[in-house]
């Protein structure tokens, strides 16, 4: 039996034990790489190597959404599974924009999480019940409306700053942790703030709160 090769990513090291014991108590599931971050988890995820990744949604430097359209975008033969804390609707139609095949909860992972990487690896979206809820109500919501939702403004490397400036990290930092310079980062601020229609960074902290950057 081909087992399927999974990249482990949460910032917690706790966590990651107790899934990885979970995940390779498993015939068929064999736990290959872990990351500690979103960033560490893009750089781990070779289509050489993983057949699919498993990520927690709220990471630092990187969250697993931004993580996820990543790796989708350089290796979309990754499978890609969002583990969140939160029932919460926008986490979830965001993980579907960014490629993801499933969304669980971490709260019932101990019961789902095998079942959502078996259906990922089938080529079958995992949604919990909630989520089913959610999406029927949304998708008749949009028709009725003829709504389309909105694509992000933000360029992944301008949503990378956002979420950083938010966490509270001062311009050097950010360019410390980017490898870029400080005036390069009051660009890219500039930018998004025009873009964004704001002024300030309690601005865009909200915005990173209700884009799923950062946790409320």
């Amino acid at each position: 039996m081909n087992k399927t090769r999974i990249l482990l990513a949460d910032d917690h090291a706790l966590v990651r034990r107790g899934l990885r014991l979970i995940l390779d108590a498993e015939p068929d599931l064999e736990v290959v790489a872990e990351a500690a971050d979103g960033a560490q988890a893009v750089a781990a995820a070779s289509e050489d190597d993983v057949d699919l990744a498993i990520l927690d949604i709220a990471m630092p430097r990187m969250t697993g959404l931004q993580a996820a359209r990543e790796i989708s975008r350089r290796a979309p033969g990754i499978r890609i599974l969002i583990l969140s804390m939160y029932d919460n609707e926008q986490y979830f139609f965001e993980s579907l924009k960014v490629g993801a095949s499933g969304y669980v909860l971490k709260s019932v992972a101990d019961q789902d999480l095998l079942e959502a990487c078996r259906a990922t690896m089938r080529g079958e979206p995992f949604l919990y019940p909630g989520a089913v809820t959610a999406l029927i109500r949304d998708y008749l919501q949009r028709d009725r409306e003829g709504e389309r939702m909105p694509e992000s403004i933000l360029t992944p490397r301008e949503e990378e700053i956002v979420k950083l400036i938010a966490e509270g990290n001062s311009a050097k930092e950010i360019a410390e942790t980017l490898v870029i310079s400080v005036k390069t980062v009051d660009r890219h601020r500039a930018n998004i703030l025009q873009k964004l229609g704001m002024r300030d960074r309690l601005e865009l902290t909200r915005y990173a709160i209700r884009a799923g950057l950062v946790e409320p």
